[in-house]
């Protein structure tokens, strides 16, 4: 720790820290247009000059690192000379639109603008003319609103993306794709992380139009479930309807990202296939019901059905309402027959694993998975990875194919994971490092390649080596971690853990032999995948919206989407989130827990609300890492991509978001 004193103030802060962050911590700004916190300043804007005892010029705040005794001030008459200086020549080449500019009230250089009193520029205004970039549904540029800050640039880098770029020089330069291509032609991927870096109006969602201004919002921080990264996000919402949605974690945090899916994908919630009132089949045709009839004809069906009736669930349900779908069929309907789509893919022992910093990751071993941020599988991971390898961590690849973030990998080890990972084994204990017997029998006869000893190099040389791995090889990879560093399995969907946890896992038949056909009754809930009804009695089909599967079912109860229902997950690094409600269910609809609770009682049983303390005492449970043969465990071939295509499909073709697969098409 440094000891330091800035305006006056005594404050400690880590050794390393610069300026800005030493001055946030001790609740002084110091004014930045450029600076970009938990990323290395750059100094283009001048703006957080500082004087420090001893030197004979100002210092630039983001780029001056805190040293021991230092005196600091940040405001003197000089200092604001320049800065004031800064924002009048920024503004001279700015619109000063505002009054209408959507950004009014949440934009850095017109609050400058205002604490230096500015009202109109002293220096000769400019006006470029360039073109605006808004062809696509996601993003407006409008460079001439620009500022040239480069904020846009270093995060789309930082992340990987590499899309955005300056053009030009001097004054009349911008900010711009290669060859000035407009943004669908350029690789971006549309994850807007360029937006929310953007101090001024360059840079905005594209139907933000009179849509309200920032204070006109109310925002409420939350979670998305619409993949396995389960992203922080931050929603803003005006008369009961979402506007927007920003990324929501910590400013400075690797995992402050969120892809189109999440950012976009919102507008699902009011399309024309939104179930909103419960429905039952009448002569060959659904039709609109009550709910005390719909739950009666269902809770009649289950009485039926018994022991024969099944449940099958998407793991993307929150902890609460898979706690009570398992206590709904196992103390109500009393059938052992209820899974989730975890099951598909991992099983209670792949799933339920250990958790990692990926904050201080020196090294990543990636096993057995393709994250993408293009793809949009598993998105936020393939940026948290690249943003860690641009600041000096080290990448390891471990994958029968070679996927896209390979290219940036220290060692790519294309071959049969299961065997990569037992000549790593090999490698590392070769090096010194100690195991039991088993896993030492298990290694003694494998070969070490060059690029395994430089990945074993790699990793006995990190202090904080994260493996990240496909739930099916998640019990040969655990192998590594009994040697050195922590291993996460990664699921596809955004609750897979938690629904195990909660003991929605196979006890009767599994999913797969519940949607084989032969059920007296199935139970639908969520967005599974699947398109044409099983062989069943009976089908119940439990959604937010009007999927091939409700198509075809004897009755269709209308569930809250996912951005209006609130309770909590686990996601896969293990830790217990909250989801926030942002709007109030469409229509007649219910959280999924309401539903079954009304069932329940339909069937002449009260269910008790599941507490979060009950739901935390089930999250507690840690599964101890052992020893297991280095083979890919058996039934688990789902692809990442296609599940999580199929899993999302209302919300994507539901939405705008089906532009990125079909541009001509929703233009047209």
């Amino acid at each position: 720790m440094v000891n330091l004193t800035i305006d006056g103030k005594k404050v400690q802060v880590a050794e390393g820290t610069n300026l800005i962050d030493a001055a946030e911590s001790a609740g002084i700004h110091i004014p930045n247009l450029c600076y970009l916190k938990g990323m290395k300043g750059i100094g283009a804007c001048r703006m957080c000059l500082v004087e420090i005892e001893g030197m004979k010029a100002p210092m630039i705040g983001c780029t001056t690192r805190v040293k021991e005794g230092m005196a600091v001030t940040t405001k003197t008459e000089k200092i604001e000379e320049v800065r004031k200086f800064v924002i009048d020549l920024i503004l001279s080449m700015h619109p000063l639109d505002c009054m209408t500019c959507t950004k009014a009230g949440v934009c850095n250089l017109q609050n400058y603008a205002y604490e230096f009193e500015i009202k109109e520029s002293s220096f000769t205004r400019k006006k470029f003319g360039f073109a605006v970039d808004e062809a696509n549904p996601f993003i407006k540029r409008d460079p001439d609103y620009c500022i040239l800050c480069g904020r846009c640039i270093r995060v789309c880098k930082d992340q990987g993306t590499n899309v955005l770029e300056f053009m030009g020089r001097g004054v009349g330069s911008k900010v711009s794709t290669a060859n000035d291509l407009p943004l669908q032609e350029s690789g971006c991927t549309f994850c807007g992380s360029c937006v929310d870096v953007c101090p001024v109006n360059a840079l905005l969602e594209a139907d933000r139009w009179k849509k309200g201004r920032e204070w006109d919002y109310d925002s409420v921080k939350s979670v998305c479930l619409l993949c396995g990264n389960g992203c922080d996000i931050k929603v803003s919402t005006k008369d009961g309807r979402i506007m927007k949605i920003n990324a929501g974690a910590a400013s400075g945090s690797t995992e402050r990202y969120i892809c189109a899916y999440g950012r976009f994908g919102y507008d699902c919630i009011e399309v024309d296939t939104r179930v909103t009132s419960p429905m039952k089949r009448i002569n060959g045709e659904l039709k609109e019901t009550t709910w005390d009839d719909a739950l009666g004809i269902v809770a009649n069906a289950l009485k039926q059905a018994g022991k024969d009736a099944g449940f099958i669930s998407t793991a993307g349900v929150l902890n609460e309402d898979a706690l009570t779908l398992k206590k709904l069929a196992s103390d109500v309907v009393k059938t052992k027959n209820v899974d989730s789509t975890a099951s598909l893919y991992g099983d209670a022992d792949t799933l339920i694993s250990g958790s990692a910093d990926l904050e201080t990751a020196d090294v990543f071993v990636l096993v057995d998975l393709n994250p993408s941020q293009w793809e949009r599988v598993l998105p936020a991971i393939d940026a948290v990875v690249r943003r860690r390898v641009n600041a000096g961590a080290k990448l390891v690849v471990i994958n029968s194919s070679e996927p896209k973030i390979a290219s940036i990998a220290a060692v790519n080890l294309i071959e049969n994971e299961a065997e990569a990972l037992r000549s790593l084994a090999k490698a590392l204990m070769d090096k010194g490092l100690s195991a039991d017997k088993k896993l030492a029998s298990a290694v003694s006869g494998a070969s070490v390649s060059e690029a395994v000893e430089k990945a074993a190099s790699l990793m006995m040389d990190a202090k904080n080596p994260v493996i990240l791995s496909s739930p099916a090889m998640y019990p040969a990879a655990a192998n590594i971690a009994l040697l050195k560093g922590a291993v996460v399995s990664v699921p596809v969907e955004s609750n897979a853990k938690g629904v195990v946890m909660m003991g929605l896992i196979t006890e009767g038949k599994s999913y797969k032999e519940m949607t084989s056909g032969g059920m007296d009754l199935l139970y639908a809930i969520g967005e599974v995948p699947l398109n044409k009804r099983p062989h069943s009695d009976f089908l119940v089909v439990q959604n937010s919206h009007m999927t091939e599967l409700a198509k075809q079912a004897d009755v269709v109860l209308p569930s809250a989407a996912y951005l209006e229902a609130d309770g909590t997950i686990v996601d896969y690094l293990g830790r217990l989130r909250h989801v926030c409600k942002a709007v109030e269910p469409a229509g007649d609809s219910k959280m999924h827990r309401e539903i079954f609770a009304g069932i329940a009682k339909a069937m002449g049983k009260d269910m008790k609300e599941v507490k979060e303390s009950e739901v935390k005492k089930l999250t507690k449970v840690k599964p101890k890492v052992s020893f297991s043969p280095f083979e890919r465990k058996e039934g688990f071939d789902v692809k990442a991509d296609e599940m999580i295509e199929s899993i999302n499909a209302s919300v994507i073709n539901g939405s705008r978001l089906l532009w990125l697969r079909e541009p001509a098409r929703v233009t047209a």
